[in-house]
């Protein structure tokens, strides 16, 4: 068969909602420009909902295709890496209390503390996407005349939050006992039977085979699933049996393959050795295991299983071959109040839900409504996050370029922000900034830095990522087959499966396999056999070099073999795609398979999150961990050191005239 005849198969040559002939370059097209999602006027009483035809153009949630890091977010501040300087800009006259660099989670809390502690402060928040949210990013699709909500990057709210992080939550309308009250989920897929699978693919495993009832899924908490049979699973894979058996004594019969080790020598090994190297030369497993778990890393901090130590893997809880070794497994560190965690809270569109409550918690006019079930059916107002009339303005398409003081440091009143907008750039002045960018971006955004806080800002290198979200027309196919998720340890994604599938408030999820639904694919792009940090250079490159041409092709060739015993067909059932690329995707911290055993002090997110006069910094980069909570309270102590050193008592608002 031909390749255009394999393209034709799988529909490529369909007109899906969006198709990309321009690398990544976002174009609606057809039933993407009317999409159904209610809004509601301005001017309307929340009990009366409008329905608006905003095109999807401006309304980024609704564009499909390259989304994330998308062609044009990106360009000036690599520019800018690379050497360029705006020396010209034009002068805005604006003059802010506050400008936040970044409207990911971190810069609108941000923004959300300043304001809460000055109410009359001017905020100007300025990000370089045409969304806000950073990787809390809201994917929209219309399907056969309903509308469906994904997520394309940070999922929910889970653990354990500071003082501060919950009050956020609960001044923004986040009710954990309201959302379990309200929220509707999770019980579909069970009720039809469906489980866990993994795909077999051809080229790493000799053939394409789907393989129904993993016995452990990812966090390992199914009960059910963990009094199943390995040896039984693995007889249905296309493994070999030696394979097969290596595995099965993994997880099923724990040994102790450093006996005659103290428990202290034991850790000490197995911090400097990889997960790989465990597995291989302690463990005695076939060579043929790794592919099985080569990518099963930690998404914190590591790549595939050579980056990440043996003791990483342990400390992980769900990683096999280490139970049997008569260690404490110490308790994950969830950032904040581990006596109090926060029920786990996944909205339709995940975090991106939380950063729509705080952008309405700023600027009321942008999200009408009151309340947390009421603002995911209702579209945000983007028009208004930027009018002349709010205090609080978040500007999109705004790349940073530089930040300095208006004179020396240590006796400025402001600091000057220079970006580029549309090709052009423009200077703001505020009191003070908060820098809740991409942390490794910050020196060459403010090159008075001390150099020793710019080489430990440079040691902020993220992983990774691409959330590729599927609109389908129906998922027969995945109950036809037993499955709502599955593992695909050696394809081009790593994982795929069936939308959580929350209704609240006015929006419902699909309650029926012949109702429309977002199937989600992911992985991380890594690349084996390379150090942690460059193993993630390496994949940032090839993520950016990837057309979305080419995302789709796999796709949809992924889907059609993972679910043609189901009657799946790509060319049929694929509604539309939107890619979600995150090339600076997780941030991560220490990786003690590489990097020294450093002091409080030395550690480079430590040293490279320092207050610089009016200048602190946030984002989870600061806190080297990829959770929204770490996002949070990194914001409240860029925030705090703000007010606490900069913004005294008799602060007098310089900045513009005060009712």
């Amino acid at each position: 068969m031909s390749e255009s005849d394999l393209d034709r198969d799988l529909g490529m040559d369909r007109a899906i909602t969006r198709r990309d002939f321009l690398n990544g370059a976002s174009v609606a097209i057809g039933s993407a420009m009317l999409p159904a999602l209610r809004t509601r006027d301005a001017a309307a009483s929340p009990s009366e909902p409008t329905t608006a035809a905003i095109p999807a153009v401006d309304y980024p949630p609704a564009l499909t295709g390259m989304r994330g890091s998308l062609p044009g977010s990106f360009e000036t501040a690599h520019a800018l890496r690379d050497g360029k300087l705006w020396e010209s800009a034009s002068d805005t006259g604006e003059l802010y209390d506050l400008i936040v660099v970044g409207g990911g989670l971190s810069g609108l809390a941000a923004a959300y503390f300043f304001r809460k502690s000055q109410p009359r402060a001017r905020i100007l928040v300025l990000d370089n996407h045409n969304d806000f949210g950073g990787h809390a990013m809201r994917n929209e699709f219309e399907v056969d005349g309903r509308t469906l909500i994904g997520y394309g990057g940070t999922m929910y709210v889970t653990g354990a939050y500071t003082i501060a992080g919950r009050q956020l939550l609960e001044d923004v309308g986040v009710s954990p006992e309201r959302y379990h009250k309200l929220a509707r989920s999770q019980d579909l897929y069970d009720s039809l039977g469906l489980e866990s699978g993994v795909f077999f693919d051809r080229e790493t495993f000799g053939e394409d085979r789907l393989v129904r009832g993993e016995p452990q899924d990812f966090w390992g908490t199914d009960s059910k699933k963990s009094e199943r049979s390995w040896v039984e699973f693995l007889a249905k894979t296309p493994l070999s049996r030696p394979v097969q058996r290596d595995i099965a004594r993994l997880y099923e019969e724990p040994r102790d393959y450093m006996s005659g080790l103290t428990p202290e020598q034991k850790i000490a090994r197995l911090r400097k050795m990889s997960y790989r190297d465990y597995l291989l030369d302690v463990a005695k497993v076939h060579p043929d295991v790794i592919p099985y778990f080569l990518y099963s890393g930690d998404s914190n901090s590591a790549g595939c299983i050579d980056t990440y130590s043996a003791y990483g893997a342990f400390r992980s809880g769900w990683l096999p071959g280490l139970d049997g070794l008569g260690l404490e497994r110490p308790p994950r560190n969830w950032m904040g109040d581990a006596d109090n965690p926060l029920e786990e809270i996944h909205f339709p569109d995940g975090n991106a839900g939380i950063a729509r409550l705080i952008v309405r918690w700023l600027i009321p006019t942008a999200l009408p409504g009151s309340t947390m079930e009421d603002s995911v059916a209702t579209r945000v107002r983007y028009a208004a996050l930027d009018e002349d009339t709010s205090a609080v303005r978040v500007r999109l398409d705004s790349t940073v370029v530089a930040v300095t003081h208006g004179g020396e440091r240590r006796t400025a009143s402001d600091v000057v922000v220079t970006y580029v907008k549309r090709g052009k750039a423009y200077r703001a002045r505020g009191g003070c900034c908060v820098l809740a960018c991409y942390n490794a971006m910050i020196p060459y955004l403010c090159p008075e830095l001390p150099e020793t806080q710019k080489v430990a800002l440079h040691q902020a290198v993220r992983k990774p990522y691409v959330y590729t979200n599927v609109a389908v027309r129906n998922w027969k196919a995945f109950e036809k087959l037993g499955i709502s998720d599955v593992s695909c340890p050696g394809a081009y994604y790593r994982s795929i499966m069936l939308d959580w599938g929350v209704s609240i408030g006015d929006y419902r999820c699909a309650r029926t396999p012949d109702d429309p639904m977002v199937v989600h694919v992911s992985k991380a792009v890594v690349r084996p056999g390379l150090p942690a940090r460059d193993q993630f250079r390496v994949g940032r490159q090839e993520l950016l070099e990837t057309s979305f041409e080419s995302f789709e092709r796999n796709t949809r060739d992924l889907l059609a073999r993972v679910l043609s015993d189901g009657g799946f067909d790509p060319a049929r059932d694929i509604a539309a795609i939107s890619v979600n690329r995150w090339p600076h995707g997780y941030a991560g911290g220490q990786n003690e398979l590489f990097d020294p055993d450093w002091g409080y002090d030395e550690v480079p997110w430590v040293v490279g999150r320092k207050r610089f006069g009016r200048i602190a910094i946030a984002n989870s980069d600061a806190a080297a961990v990829c959770l929204t909570s770490a996002a949070f309270d990194q914001a409240h102590r860029a925030v705090d050191e703000l007010l606490t050193d900069v913004i005294r008592p008799d602060f007098q608002y310089p900045w513009a005239e005060r009712a």
